[in-house]
């Protein structure tokens, strides 16, 4: 399932300075593909990837308002507490085996299954985003993923009518991640969404990033990005995927339910019990810029919480 309408948020492509010739050539392409010549260029996925076919970029997310953050920066600063609480975290995540890679899909589902990453992926429509990832802790990049929209995922499995929540699992292997050795953190990392979460187009299963397989570091060889939501909701390294009737307890809230709710929806007018949420960092430019509620993509997901409670709506960090 592709989305195509052009969300309110995107800029004119000629307002956006792209950083490297790579990314000259996403510019040209989602300039063109509103004309119909993007056929006519080369495939942006690298020969270095093993997509086949190369996926296509999506032109409903050609362009995230926002330069691309710059490779380097983006595979070298980021959280995986798995391994390090270091941002610096890519230079521990090479023990971790990513191929094979299974994924096990439970729950309340018609087809309960365990799934090789490879069987999977031929399953699903992959295309390619340019889209926003802002933090809790109030930074903030621009990423060109690679992957599927999660609803053709839940599709595949069938969730039951009594299916309400989608719990995802990453993987736990205290022998070759340092971090999951400290025994105060509840192992393994554990996130959840609703099903109509789950079902909105903005929600994507990530498989590669610039065009190439997805680094260790960023949570290979799957792993969730939710661009309305604080970037904690987006578990890394996904090895089982659950339908449920209950609300998952995510690893976060076990932790530190009055700082980090189920919700986490991007919201600057919440700020963390610690710090503010209104200003974020621009990583790769410095840059201190205000925080849009929902991140930006609030005419996507709004409708998602048109009726919810307001004590709920308090809880968006």
């Amino acid at each position: 399932m592709h989305y195509h309408r052009k969300p309110r948020w995107i800029i004119p492509e000629r307002e956006v300075t792209p950083e490297s010739v790579f990314l000259n050539r996403r510019a040209i392409l989602a300039g063109m593909a509103g004309i119909g010549l993007s056929s006519a260029l080369p495939r942006l996925a690298s020969a270095a990837s093993g997509f086949s076919p190369e996926p296509q970029m999506n032109p409903a997310f050609a362009d995230a308002g926002r330069p691309v953050t710059d490779e380097a920066i983006n595979t070298t600063y980021n959280n995986f507490y798995e391994f390090s609480m270091s941002k610096s975290v890519y230079r521990e995540v090479d023990a971790l085996e990513t191929d094979p890679w299974t994924v096990k899909i439970d729950g309340m589902v018609d087809t309960p299954m365990e799934i090789g990453m490879e069987d999977l992926l031929k399953r699903m429509p992959l295309e390619e985003r340019i889209v926003r990832h802002r933090c809790v802790e109030a930074w903030s990049m621009v990423v060109p993923w690679i992957g599927f929209p999660l609803s053709e995922l839940v599709g595949m499995a069938g969730p039951g009518s009594d299916a309400k929540y989608v719990r995802m699992e990453t993987f736990k292997n205290p022998e070759i991640a340092p971090g999951q050795r400290q025994t105060w953190y509840p192992w393994p990392y554990v996130e959840g969404l609703t099903i109509e979460e789950a079902m909105n187009p903005l929600a994507f299963m990530v498989v590669g990033a610039y065009g190439k397989d997805l680094p260790k570091t960023m949570g290979a060889p799957l792993r969730l990005h939710l661009p309305w939501k604080f970037g904690f909701k987006s578990v890394k390294s996904v090895v089982r995927i659950s339908f449920t009737d209950e609300q998952p307890q995510s690893f976060w809230q076990d932790l530190q339910s009055s700082e980090y709710g189920f919700w986490a929806n991007v919201n600057p007018e919440v700020p963390h019990p610690r710090w503010s949420q209104a200003q974020e960092r621009v990583l790769g430019t410095g840059d201190q810029v205000p925080t849009q509620l929902f991140n930006g993509y609030g005419e996507e997901v709004a409708g998602l919480y048109a009726n919810m409670d307001q004590s709920a709506r308090t809880l968006w960090y």
